[in-house]
């Protein structure tokens, strides 16, 4: 399975990429799942409190399912006043 990541933001400047086209050698994956992949390809993620995750432009859920060819954008906290 092949899926697309984008990174906003702070996650942007912590993986040194906007985007990658990520491997998986499975049909589908749950986001929970995905984000341990990711974690351990980007180890830095894990000092982030949190972020979120948006699937084709819907935000989603641990629970979530992805499959090949989908978008997956990492989305940082944000604040502002």
């Amino acid at each position: 399975m092949k899926i697309k990541i984008l990174f906003f933001g702070i996650t942007k400047d912590i993986t040194n990429t906007s985007n990658v086209n990520f491997s998986l050698n499975r049909e589908k994956i749950i986001l929970r799942e995905l984000k341990i992949e990711l974690q351990k390809k980007y180890p830095n993620l894990k000092d982030l409190d949190t972020y979120a995750f948006a699937v084709n432009e819907d935000y989603a859920t641990d629970d979530s399912f992805i499959k090949n060819e989908d978008v997956v954008a990492v989305i940082p906290p944000v604040s502002g006043g």
